[in-house]
């Protein structure tokens, strides 16, 4: 699923709303919390310069879904 999200996101990188609907939908679909920091690194070496608040707000939602509550 990964891969197929890398594949979208270089796709849709020229345009910042597509950019940031992607990758939403991309971090719906992940659920293990060690895909997710691969993926995130993955997005940061990619798109780092060019959208950090997007990436950075975006993994900071996705960060409070995967904390469970004993």
């Amino acid at each position: 699923m990964i891969e197929f999200a890398q594949k979208i996101l270089r796709a849709v990188s020229f345009d910042k709303q597509l950019f940031q609907k992607e990758l939403g939908k991309a971090l719906k679909w992940l659920t293990d919390a060690e895909e997710v920091k691969r993926f995130q690194e993955w997005c940061i070496v990619e798109f780092g310069a060019k959208y950090p608040k997007i990436i950075s707000k975006a993994f900071a939602k996705k960060q409070l879904t995967l904390v469970r509550v004993p």
